[in-house]
Protein backbone atom coordinates (compact mmCIF):
# COMPACT_ATOMS: atom_id res chain seq x y z
CA UNK A 1 0.00 0.00 0.00
CA UNK A 2 1.30 3.40 -1.00
CA UNK A 3 0.04 5.71 1.72
CA UNK A 4 1.70 8.84 0.35
CA UNK A 5 0.39 8.60 -3.20
CA UNK A 6 -2.68 10.35 -4.54
CA UNK A 7 -5.77 8.12 -4.53
CA UNK A 8 -6.72 6.31 -7.73
CA UNK A 9 -10.38 6.19 -6.67
CA UNK A 10 -12.03 8.79 -4.45
CA UNK A 11 -15.69 8.50 -3.43
CA UNK A 12 -17.23 11.47 -1.62
CA UNK A 13 -20.66 11.50 0.05
CA UNK A 14 -22.14 9.00 -2.41
CA UNK A 15 -25.91 8.68 -2.37
CA UNK A 16 -28.19 6.50 -4.47
CA UNK A 17 -31.95 6.71 -4.17
CA UNK A 18 -34.12 4.53 -6.41
CA UNK A 19 -37.75 5.31 -7.36
CA UNK A 20 -40.08 4.73 -4.45
CA UNK A 21 -37.60 6.45 -2.12
CA UNK A 22 -35.44 3.32 -1.80
CA UNK A 23 -32.23 4.67 -0.26
CA UNK A 24 -29.62 2.13 -1.44
CA UNK A 25 -26.46 4.10 -0.58
CA UNK A 26 -26.20 6.72 2.17
CA UNK A 27 -23.27 9.14 2.39
CA UNK A 28 -20.49 6.68 1.52
CA UNK A 29 -16.95 8.13 1.34
CA UNK A 30 -13.61 6.35 0.94
CA UNK A 31 -10.35 6.41 -1.02
CA UNK A 32 -8.29 3.73 -2.73
CA UNK A 33 -4.58 4.38 -3.23
CA UNK A 34 -2.18 2.70 -5.67
CA UNK A 35 -1.62 -1.00 -4.95
CA UNK A 36 -4.22 -0.89 -2.18
CA UNK A 37 -6.91 -3.55 -1.83
CA UNK A 38 -10.18 -2.37 -0.27
CA UNK A 39 -12.79 -4.99 0.61
CA UNK A 40 -16.46 -4.13 1.09
CA UNK A 41 -18.44 -6.58 3.21
CA UNK A 42 -22.00 -6.67 4.50
CA UNK A 43 -25.31 -8.49 4.20
CA UNK A 44 -27.20 -8.82 0.92
CA UNK A 45 -28.96 -5.56 0.09
CA UNK A 46 -26.56 -3.41 2.12
CA UNK A 47 -25.53 -1.33 -0.93
CA UNK A 48 -22.14 -2.90 -1.63
CA UNK A 49 -22.70 -3.71 -5.31
CA UNK A 50 -24.48 -0.40 -5.90
CA UNK A 51 -21.32 1.43 -4.82
CA UNK A 52 -19.24 -0.52 -7.35
CA UNK A 53 -21.73 0.07 -10.13
CA UNK A 54 -21.74 3.80 -9.41
CA UNK A 55 -17.93 3.86 -9.65
CA UNK A 56 -18.14 2.28 -13.11
CA UNK A 57 -21.13 4.50 -14.10
CA UNK A 58 -23.35 1.49 -14.70
CA UNK A 59 -25.64 3.30 -12.25
CA UNK A 60 -25.89 7.08 -11.97
CA UNK A 61 -25.42 8.34 -8.39
CA UNK A 62 -28.15 10.54 -6.97
CA UNK A 63 -25.63 12.72 -5.14
CA UNK A 64 -21.93 12.80 -4.38
CA UNK A 65 -18.73 12.73 -6.40
CA UNK A 66 -16.54 9.90 -7.70
CA UNK A 67 -13.05 10.50 -9.08
CA UNK A 68 -10.63 8.34 -11.05
CA UNK A 69 -7.42 10.16 -10.14
CA UNK A 70 -8.28 13.77 -11.11
CA UNK A 71 -11.19 12.95 -13.45
CA UNK A 72 -14.72 13.25 -12.08
CA UNK A 73 -16.40 10.04 -13.22
CA UNK A 74 -19.99 11.13 -12.65
CA UNK A 75 -19.76 14.23 -14.81
CA UNK A 76 -21.83 14.39 -18.01
CA UNK A 77 -18.77 15.69 -19.90
CA UNK A 78 -16.61 12.68 -18.93
CA UNK A 79 -15.99 10.09 -21.66
CA UNK A 80 -17.54 7.08 -19.95
CA UNK A 81 -16.08 4.56 -22.42
CA UNK A 82 -12.58 5.81 -21.64
CA UNK A 83 -13.30 5.58 -17.91
CA UNK A 84 -14.60 2.03 -18.23
CA UNK A 85 -11.49 1.02 -20.17
CA UNK A 86 -9.40 2.16 -17.19
CA UNK A 87 -11.59 0.51 -14.53
CA UNK A 88 -11.79 -3.26 -14.96
CA UNK A 89 -14.96 -4.85 -13.63
CA UNK A 90 -15.63 -8.51 -12.87
CA UNK A 91 -19.28 -9.43 -12.24
CA UNK A 92 -20.69 -12.30 -10.22
CA UNK A 93 -22.46 -13.63 -13.35
CA UNK A 94 -19.36 -13.57 -15.61
CA UNK A 95 -21.05 -11.59 -18.47
CA UNK A 96 -19.14 -13.43 -21.20
CA UNK A 97 -20.42 -13.49 -24.79
CA UNK A 98 -21.76 -17.03 -25.27
CA UNK A 99 -21.25 -16.95 -29.07
CA UNK A 100 -17.56 -16.02 -28.83
CA UNK A 101 -14.69 -18.33 -27.97
CA UNK A 102 -12.56 -17.65 -24.88
CA UNK A 103 -9.83 -15.91 -26.90
CA UNK A 104 -12.39 -13.74 -28.73
CA UNK A 105 -14.07 -12.73 -25.46
CA UNK A 106 -10.74 -11.39 -24.21
CA UNK A 107 -9.62 -9.70 -27.45
CA UNK A 108 -12.91 -7.93 -28.25
CA UNK A 109 -12.30 -4.88 -26.06
CA UNK A 110 -8.66 -4.65 -27.11
CA UNK A 111 -9.63 -4.43 -30.76
CA UNK A 112 -12.84 -2.36 -30.51
CA UNK A 113 -11.84 0.05 -27.72
CA UNK A 114 -8.04 0.11 -27.74
CA UNK A 115 -7.70 -0.28 -31.53
CA UNK A 116 -5.16 -3.11 -31.46
CA UNK A 117 -4.69 -5.36 -34.48
CA UNK A 118 -5.89 -8.96 -34.21
CA UNK A 119 -2.29 -10.18 -33.80
CA UNK A 120 -1.53 -7.63 -31.05
CA UNK A 121 -4.79 -8.38 -29.24
CA UNK A 122 -4.18 -12.13 -29.44
CA UNK A 123 -0.71 -11.73 -27.92
CA UNK A 124 -2.03 -9.68 -24.98
CA UNK A 125 -4.95 -12.07 -24.49
CA UNK A 126 -2.68 -15.11 -24.37
CA UNK A 127 -0.57 -13.39 -21.70
CA UNK A 128 -3.49 -12.63 -19.38
CA UNK A 129 -5.13 -16.01 -19.96
CA UNK A 130 -1.88 -17.65 -18.95
CA UNK A 131 -1.97 -15.61 -15.71
CA UNK A 132 -5.31 -17.16 -14.77
CA UNK A 133 -4.35 -20.65 -15.98
CA UNK A 134 -6.77 -20.67 -18.93
CA UNK A 135 -4.36 -20.86 -21.85
CA UNK A 136 -5.54 -24.38 -22.71
CA UNK A 137 -9.14 -23.18 -23.29
CA UNK A 138 -8.53 -20.55 -25.99
CA UNK A 139 -10.88 -22.16 -28.51
CA UNK A 140 -13.62 -23.18 -26.06
CA UNK A 141 -16.98 -21.43 -25.88
CA UNK A 142 -18.21 -20.28 -22.44
CA UNK A 143 -20.84 -23.04 -22.41
CA UNK A 144 -18.09 -25.64 -22.66
CA UNK A 145 -16.21 -24.61 -19.49
CA UNK A 146 -17.05 -24.52 -15.78
CA UNK A 147 -18.29 -21.49 -13.86
CA UNK A 148 -14.92 -21.09 -12.17
CA UNK A 149 -13.20 -21.15 -15.56
CA UNK A 150 -15.67 -18.61 -16.94
CA UNK A 151 -14.93 -16.29 -14.03
CA UNK A 152 -11.20 -16.60 -14.64
CA UNK A 153 -11.77 -15.70 -18.31
CA UNK A 154 -13.77 -12.66 -17.13
CA UNK A 155 -10.82 -11.64 -14.93
CA UNK A 156 -8.46 -12.06 -17.90
CA UNK A 157 -10.76 -9.94 -20.09
CA UNK A 158 -10.67 -7.10 -17.57
CA UNK A 159 -6.90 -7.42 -17.09
CA UNK A 160 -6.26 -7.30 -20.83
CA UNK A 161 -7.29 -3.63 -20.91
CA UNK A 162 -4.46 -2.83 -18.45
CA UNK A 163 -6.83 -1.01 -16.05
CA UNK A 164 -5.74 1.35 -13.29
CA UNK A 165 -8.06 -0.38 -10.83
CA UNK A 166 -10.05 -3.62 -10.75
CA UNK A 167 -13.57 -3.90 -9.30
CA UNK A 168 -14.79 -7.34 -8.22
CA UNK A 169 -18.52 -7.67 -7.51
CA UNK A 170 -18.93 -10.85 -5.43
CA UNK A 171 -16.77 -12.83 -7.91
CA UNK A 172 -17.45 -16.21 -6.26
CA UNK A 173 -21.12 -15.94 -5.27
CA UNK A 174 -22.43 -17.76 -8.38
CA UNK A 175 -19.92 -20.60 -8.10
CA UNK A 176 -20.18 -24.07 -6.63
CA UNK A 177 -17.98 -24.42 -3.51
CA UNK A 178 -15.37 -26.59 -5.25
CA UNK A 179 -14.83 -23.93 -7.93
CA UNK A 180 -14.32 -20.96 -5.60
CA UNK A 181 -10.69 -21.69 -4.71
CA UNK A 182 -9.30 -21.34 -8.23
CA UNK A 183 -10.92 -17.93 -8.69
CA UNK A 184 -9.68 -16.67 -5.32
CA UNK A 185 -6.17 -17.88 -6.19
CA UNK A 186 -6.29 -15.90 -9.45
CA UNK A 187 -7.30 -12.77 -7.52
CA UNK A 188 -4.57 -13.36 -4.91
CA UNK A 189 -1.98 -13.54 -7.70
CA UNK A 190 -3.09 -10.07 -8.87
CA UNK A 191 -2.86 -8.77 -5.30
CA UNK A 192 0.72 -10.05 -5.12
CA UNK A 193 1.50 -8.20 -8.37
CA UNK A 194 0.30 -4.93 -6.84
CA UNK A 195 -3.01 -4.49 -8.68
CA UNK A 196 -5.24 -1.82 -7.12
CA UNK A 197 -8.62 -3.37 -6.27
CA UNK A 198 -12.02 -2.91 -4.69
CA UNK A 199 -13.56 -6.28 -3.82
CA UNK A 200 -17.17 -6.76 -2.77
CA UNK A 201 -17.21 -10.18 -1.16
CA UNK A 202 -18.94 -12.43 1.34
CA UNK A 203 -15.74 -14.48 1.72
CA UNK A 204 -14.65 -12.97 5.05
CA UNK A 205 -11.50 -15.08 5.38
CA UNK A 206 -10.44 -14.00 1.91
CA UNK A 207 -11.11 -10.33 2.72
CA UNK A 208 -8.97 -10.66 5.85
CA UNK A 209 -6.13 -12.25 3.87
CA UNK A 210 -5.85 -9.91 0.87
CA UNK A 211 -7.19 -6.50 1.88
CA UNK A 212 -5.44 -3.46 3.32
CA UNK A 213 -8.71 -1.84 4.40
CA UNK A 214 -12.22 -3.14 4.99
CA UNK A 215 -15.53 -1.30 4.83
CA UNK A 216 -18.54 -2.89 6.55
CA UNK A 217 -21.83 -1.65 5.07
CA UNK A 218 -25.33 -1.98 6.45
CA UNK A 219 -28.53 -0.37 5.11
CA UNK A 220 -26.55 1.62 2.54
CA UNK A 221 -24.06 3.20 4.96
CA UNK A 222 -20.50 2.43 6.04
CA UNK A 223 -21.01 1.42 9.67
CA UNK A 224 -17.42 0.46 10.45
CA UNK A 225 -14.09 0.54 8.62
CA UNK A 226 -10.49 -0.26 9.36
CA UNK A 227 -7.63 -2.69 8.74
CA UNK A 228 -8.37 -6.44 8.56
CA UNK A 229 -7.73 -6.74 12.30
CA UNK A 230 -11.09 -4.97 12.81
CA UNK A 231 -12.72 -8.34 12.07
CA UNK A 232 -11.33 -9.67 15.35
CA UNK A 233 -12.91 -6.97 17.49
CA UNK A 234 -15.86 -5.23 15.78
CA UNK A 235 -16.98 -2.13 17.67
CA UNK A 236 -20.63 -2.00 16.59
CA UNK A 237 -23.36 -4.43 17.51
CA UNK A 238 -24.47 -4.58 13.87
CA UNK A 239 -21.08 -5.82 12.70
CA UNK A 240 -20.81 -8.23 15.63
CA UNK A 241 -24.15 -9.76 14.60
CA UNK A 242 -23.13 -9.90 10.93
CA UNK A 243 -19.86 -11.72 11.64
CA UNK A 244 -21.60 -13.97 14.16
CA UNK A 245 -24.14 -15.10 11.55
CA UNK A 246 -21.36 -15.90 9.07
CA UNK A 247 -19.29 -17.82 11.60
CA UNK A 248 -22.35 -19.71 12.83
CA UNK A 249 -23.18 -20.59 9.21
Amino acid sequence: MNAGALPIIRVQNLEKVYPGNVHAVRGVSFEVRPKQVVAIIGSSGSGKSTVLRCINRLIEPTEGEIYLEEVKINDSKTDINKIRSEIGMVFQSFELFAHLRVLENVTLGLRKVRGYSRAEANEIARGVLEKVDMLDKLEAFPGQISGGQMQRVAIARALAMNPKVMLFDEPTSALDPELIGSVLESIKALVNEGMTMIIVTHEIGFAREVSDWILYMDHGAVVEEGPPSMLDAPKTERMQQFLGQILDG
